[in-house]
Order: structure tokens, then C-alpha cells, then sequence
């Protein structure tokens, strides 16, 4: 794997991972191999786990509990096994299996509330969220902790740790109290739940999913319901169990999981805004990383010019650098600088990817077993500062690309940025239709509240008890909130698609309406000014109308059509002016004057006619895909076609508006626009907007990106459209 492209093969390779391990797949834990993909789809349900049956992992978990129990017999004090626990210490008894039931009596402290012990639909009247975890973080704690416990460090039996993979094989999750841990000696509260449930304890609630439905019983009811036998733990196994950072690893690697996605997302939306803005593909050029070769920028850029690959709209990748230099010279920061914005935060994805993988497959309770060395050794692998550090980087790098999410999609919107296209992206007149205007408001509210979550957690370490816990990583609390965090920018990203789609679509009506109003004017002007300029004036002419044409009507994207319409009349009459003005080529220069007004008129209604008839046939079929580069075409695709989110064509769109003609080709719902982008946003959070991230033909980390081999095509080729 190439350093420039170690990103987005690895969030690829994640995907591809944990699809393979949809449904009813088969998981062998070892200790050793877990890796972010597998606990993602074990945390979705459906996977059957099963402790490994090698010989030589198998003897070492049966060695650690020999070992244990050889201590004891010795007469050595043991921490947590014949020792009281944390600042009590000091205490000491020989009562080894009531101590262990101990243990789970002070850490099942955790709350939830009894209207949330039942099934319901999630909706709560009164509180922002529930007091228990989702299922998915339960299902992914519960595989950690026997992934770490199958180490053989931990004193814990084989039968311990089958118990708690027959709950994950029978679908059965307990429920967990969502706040209460410090992650400090480990997750003990939320482990304690766990622990709870193999117990049998018939106070401790669990979920368990029947076919489409969901029960809640409780942990009693459910192991005899499946002939589960009850655990009673031995020395240690109650300590080993909860002495452990699986809680908050395995939400860690779920959110890794998802990060790295948006991180992709981030690019391939960068490419599509490109696209929509006309802008410059230079800006990803490989010389100008390789003069400042930061690993991530180097991938960003390379990615981001595969994406563009195939376009007709970005400059430089189909037409030849020297585009007519009108308008802004470069592009502004939110699209040229991104490989520089993006790629410091794909390093940070990289490195928290192996903070969280190595723990995930690390023995992280105290005390730890040597059976090689016969003995017990004290230490502190619990503190799960590894997991704060990467959830730490990765909210922040999630705080950027929403950062950037929310430029672009405030320049696409703008129409003092977004090069011609109308007022608020409305595809009618923007007297009476704001359509994306709601749309800045709602991104201008989740940056607001991104940026609160991407301060760090970190810092309010408070000591807890009594004082032995006086440094603690709160790692758990940091994975809530960057879980928080992806979310929220998954729903920026989803936002900026249904925009920069929209953006697409009315770029590339235009273009077909300006080309096709050039091409019938072209035609026009034979009849009307054959006796009064020469061939070459004609001509002379084409050139400043197809230039005047095209810069009126980007000048008067924010008036009506009507307004619109006079606005390129004039732009005709005044490029003929110039000609006039400055040709040799009058035949009679009264009698092209005389013409102005029948020409302006002419212009005008043509301009009218052809607008209203591009505008129907476009509602009715859009033509955009063949335009766009690689990338575009394939989110371009998921979501007009997959998603079937339909290109807003105004007013008419408002769901009740049922006397306004809504042009196409089937009949289709009207929906308010929030909900539209909860169809994209939805295709985000459940992964299916991943097929279009990695499935489209990129050439992305394997170092082709242009038939001269210098990043950026240059064809030589007529091409299909004239572009404006």
C-alpha cells in the first residue's frame, strides 16, 4: 500500500470487510486479529461469534486461570481476588467468590430509568435521549471483552466467555446504563451490566430481537428461556470481566468505522462542488503536493483529481489549461485548498485507526496473568488515555470536514460565490423561491454545534473514588461525543449532496439552454443581418454574443425570468454595439442600426421560448451524469436514481401545491425539503451510500490518474458540448 493512498484504502477495505460479514456470518475470536470492520458488524447484529478452537490460545486462557489459582494456593496476596478494590484495597478477605459478587454489586450502580426498561419507539416526551445504550454499543463491548479476555492474561474461563458469545449468537443484549463511567480502572459500570446478564441477574434487563420485533425480559428470564446455564464467577472473573476498556474501544472502532467514510465523503463531495462551480482541477495537481509532500495532502489530491476524471464542467481535466480567464482566476479557498485542509486530518484518521485496533486486541485489566513466567503482575493497562487520544483527534478532524462541508455548501448557495447559478439554488423565479436559503440556515446551526462537541473531554477529569482514581481517561464519554460528532457531520454531508446535486442540475441546464439559444441566434443572424455586415462581421459577432450572452445571464441570476430575458436582449443588442463600433466589415451601418430593435425583440422571445422549453424537458429528464467526472456521476447517480431524490424544480415542490405542474416523466411525491435530505442522510448512517464511494471505477492509490501520466488530462479531442 502506497503512503499517498493508505486513506481511502483503508476506509474502503473496512467497507468491503464488513460487508463481506453481513448477516449471518460466521466471527472466530482469537485475541489477537480483531479488527475496527468485524466489531462494526458484529455490533449491527446478525454475525455469530465463536471462541477460537486453537490449541496453543485455547491452553494459554486455561493457563492464566491455573496460574491464578496456583497463586492462591501459595498463600500470595491477590489484588482484587483476596483484596478489597481501588482506594479499598487495604481490606483482605479469603471469601474469593462472594468478592467477585461484590464487585458486581458496587459497579452495577448505573441508571435507567423504568420507562425505559420497556419497548418503545423511541420517542420520549420529556428527555432529550434515553438512559441506556444502544444495542449496538452493548453488542460491540461484549465482543471486545472476550477478544481480550481470549488473550490469556485475564484468569477468566473458556466457559465465561462462551457465555457471553451465546448472548451475542441468541441476539440477547443487556441493557447498559448510557453515563456513569469514568473509564479509569476500565469500563466498570457498563461491564458490570454484562457481567450482570451472564449472571442471571434478575434485575438486570436485556433486549432481545425476534424477528422484526423486540422484547425486553429479564437477564433470568432470557437465559432460561434459552437454556443458557447461569455463571457463577470464580476468583478474578468478575474482576476480569469489568477491569476493562471494551466499552469504550468497541464504540471507539464503530465510530472509526463511520469517520473514516465521512473523510472519503468529504473528497468526493469536494469534487462534485468542483464540478458545480466550474472550477479549476489545477488545484490538485501532483506537483503542487509533491513540493510539500505531506502524506495526506499528497492522498487528497490524488483523489480528488481521480473523482474528476471523465468531467466536462472542471477546468483542466477535458478542455486545455488556457480557459478563457474571466471571473475569479483561481478558485476560492473552501475548493483549493482542501487537499491542504483534508489531508492532516486523514493522518490523524490513520493514526487513531491503530490507537483503537491495537486496543482492541490488548489485555487491559489489572491484575494480568503471566503463565509463562508464572506470575501475576500489577499495572494499570485499564486507563483507556490510547482510546481518549484517538477519539480526541478523530472529533476534531470531524469538526474540520464539517468546517469544510459548510464553506462549500454556503458558496454553492451564495449567488455572490457560486459563478452564475441562481439565488439560493431555486430552480424558479427567485422572487417568490428560496429553496436551499432554510437549508444555510440549518448548516450555519449544526457547524455551531459541531464545533461545541469538538472541544476536548479530556481536561474535566475530576478525581473519583476515593481518590485512586484521581487521573481517568473519560474515553468512554469521548466516544459518545464523537459519536455525536460523525453523526452530525454525516448529516452536513447529507445536506451538501441534496445541494450540490441541485447545484449540478441547474449548472447544467444552463449550459444546454445557453447553448442551445446561442445556436439558434447563430442561425438568425443570416436573415436579419446579411445586407448590412459582411461575413466576417457576422462572425465577429458570434464571438461577442456567445460571450455577452453568457455573462448577462450569470450577472442576472438573481431576477426573474422575465427580467432575465431583457437582461440578454440587451447583452445581444450591446455585443452588436461593439462590433459596430469597432469592424471594418459594415456593409450598411444604418441599416444594422435599423435592425436593433426587431433583433432585441427577436433575442428576447427566443430567449423566453427556449428557456421555457430546456426547463420543461430538463424537469422532465436531466441530463447531468453524462457531464460529471467519476465521482460525481456515482453519489450523482445514488441519489437521483438509488435514493430517487428528485431535482427541485421551485415552488411547486411544496407538498399541498397540487395545481402547479410538476414536470416529469413518472409521478412522484412531493415532500418538504428536510425530508429529502433525510433520505440521503439516512443512506449515510446505514452504509448504502458507500457503494457509491468505493464502487465507482476510481483509480484512486494506484497512481494513474491521466493519460499523460501528470495528474491532469489535457485532450486533444472536439468535445461533446460547448461549455460556458
Amino acid at each position: 500500500m502506497s503512503q499517498s493512498s493508505e486513506h481511502f484504502l483503508t476506509a474502503k477495505n473496512l467497507w468491503k470487510r464488513a460487508q463481506g460479514l453481513k448477516g449471518s456470518s460466521n466471527v472466530t475470536i482469537t485475541g489477537k486479529d480483531l479488527d475496527i470492520a468485524t466489531v462494526f458488524a458484529v455490533s449491527q447484529g446478525g454475525c455469530q461469534p465463536f471462541l477460537t478452537e486453537d490449541e496453543p490460545t485455547c491452553a494459554r486462557i486455561h493457563e492464566s486461570v491455573k496460574q491464578l489459582n496456583d497463586y492462591l494456593q501459595k498463600g500470595h496476596t491477590v489484588y482484587g481476588v483476596t483484596t478489597g478494590f481501588g482506594g479499598s484495597a487495604d481490606s483482605r478477605t479469603k471469601e474469593v467468590h462472594k468478592l467477585q459478587t461484590s464487585l458486581l454489586q458496587l459497579t452495577q450502580s448505573g441508571v435507567i430509568l423504568s420507562s425505559d426498561q420497556v419497548v418503545n419507539d423511541g420517542v420520549s416526551e420529556h428527555r432529550s435521549e434515553l438512559t441506556s445504550m444502544p444495542m449496538s454499543w452493548v453488542r460491540a463491548a461484549m465482543l471486545v471483552r472476550c477478544n481480550a479476555t481470549a488473550r490469556g492474561h485475564s484468569a477468566v474461563t473458556m466457559n465465561v466467555l462462551q457465555a457471553i458469545l451465546r448472548l451475542l449468537r441468541h441476539d440477547i443484549v443487556p441493557m447498559v446504563p448510557l453515563k456513569g463511567s469514568v473509564s479509569a480502572s476500565g469500563d466498570l459500570m457498563p461491564l458490570a451490566f454484562i457481567a450482570g446478564a451472564i449472571e442471571g441477574n434478575p434485575d438486570i434487563k436485556v433486549c432481545q430481537r425476534q424477528g422484526e420485533s423486540l422484547k425486553i425480559l429479564s437477564a433470568e428470564a432470557a437465559l432460561a428461556q434459552h437454556q443458557i446455564p447461569k455463571m457463577n464467577f470464580g476468583p478474578k472473573e468478575a474482576l476480569g470481566l469489568v477491569n476493562g476498556t471494551a466499552s469504550s474501544a468497541g464504540l471507539a472502532a464503530i465510530v472509526m468505522y463511520e469517520a473514516h467514510h465521512v473523510a472519503t465523503l468529504s473528497q468526493a463531495f469536494t469534487a462534485m462542488a468542483v464540478e458545480a462551480m466550474l472550477g479549476n482541477s489545477e488545484s490538485f495537481h501532483p506537483f503542487i503536493s509533491e513540493a510539500r509532500p505531506h502524506p495526506g495532502q499528497i492522498e487528497v489530491s490524488r483523489n480528488i483529481l481521480a473523482m474528476l476524471q471523465g468531467s466536462y464542467l472542471a477546468k483542466g481535466i477535458r478542455n486545455s489549461k488556457d480557459y478563457a480567464p474571466e471571473g475569479l482566476f483561481q478558485d476560492r479557498y473552501a475548493l483549493r485548498s482542501t487537499p491542504q485542509w483534508i489531508g492532516p486530518q486523514l493522518e490523524d484518521l490513520l493514526s487513531a485507526n491503530q490507537q483503537i485496533t491495537v486496543e482492541l486486541n490488548s489485555s487491559a485489566d489489572n491484575p494480568i496473568v503471566d503463565a509463562d513466567a508464572q506470575e501475576v503482575y500489577y499495572g494499570a493497562n485499564f486507563q483507556a488515555a490510547a482510546v481518549t487520544s484517538a477519539m480526541e483527534k478523530t472529533r476534531l478532524a470531524l469538526q474540520m470536514l464539517g468546517k469544510l462541508f459548510f464553506a462549500q455548501s454556503t458558496e454553492l448557495i451564495d449567488a455572490n460565490l457560486n459563478n452564475g447559478l441562481p439565488a439560493n439554488l431555486c430552480a424558479d423565479n427567485p422572487s417568490l423561491s428560496f429553496t436551499m436559503k432554510g437549508v444555510d440556515i440549518n448548516m450555519a446551526a449544526y457547524m455551531s454545534e459541531l464545533g461545541f462537541l469538538a472541544n476536548p473531554v479530556s481536561n474535566h477529569v475530576q478525581s473519583a473514588e476515593m481518590g485512586n482514581q484521581s487521573i481517568n481517561s473519560l474515553a468512554l464519554l469521548s466516544s459518545r461525543m464523537t459519536t455525536k460528532a460523525v453523526e452530525l457531520v454525516s448529516l452536513m454531508g447529507a445536506t451538501c449532496l441534496y445541494v450540490g446535486c441541485q447545484a449540478l442540475d441547474l449548472r447544467v441546464m444552463q449550459i444546454e439552454y445557453l447553448d442551445e439559444l446561442y445556436s439558434t441566434l447563430q442561425n438568425d443572424m443570416g436573415s436579419f443581418f446579411a445586407s448590412s455586415l459582411e461575413s466576417k462581421g457576422i462572425e465577429s459577432y458570434k464571438v461577442q454574443l456567445r460571450k455577452h450572452l453568457t455573462s448577462c445571464w450569470r450577472a442576472s441570476s438573481r431576477l426573474d425570468d422575465a427580467e432575465r430575458f431583457n437582461a440578454v436582449a440587451d447583452g445581444a443588442v450591446l455585443s452588436l454595439l461593439h462590433v459596430l463600433k469597432d469592424s471594418d466589415h459594415v456593409l450598411s451601418e444604418s441599416g444594422a442600426l435599423s435592425l436593433l430593435p426587431p433583433w432585441r425583440s427577436n433575442v428576447e422571445s427566443k430567449a423566453a421560448s427556449i428557456y421555457k422549453a430546456t426547463f420543461h424537458r430538463f424537469c422532465a429528464k436531466q441530463t447531468t451524469e453524462q457531464y460529471l467526472g467519476v465521482g460525481s456521476q456515482a453519489l450523482y447517480r445514488m441519489v437521483r436514481r438509488e435514493l430517487a431524490v428528485p431535482f427541485h424544480q421551485g415552488l411547486g415542490e411544496h407538498p399541498g401545491s397540487e395545481d402547479t405542474v410538476i414536470y416529469g416523466e413518472n409521478v412522484r411525491p412531493r415532500k418538504i425539503i428536510g425530508n429529502w435530505i433525510a433520505t440521503i442522510y439516512e443512506s449515510i448512517l446505514d452504509g448504502r451510500m458507500n457503494h457509491a464511494l468505493y464502487g465507482a471505477p476510481l483509480d484512486v492509490g494506484n497512481g494513474v490518474h491521466a493519460a499523460n501520466g501528470n495528474g491532469v488530462h489535457r485532450f486533444k479531442t472536439k468535445q461533446r458540448k460547448q461549455l460556458w
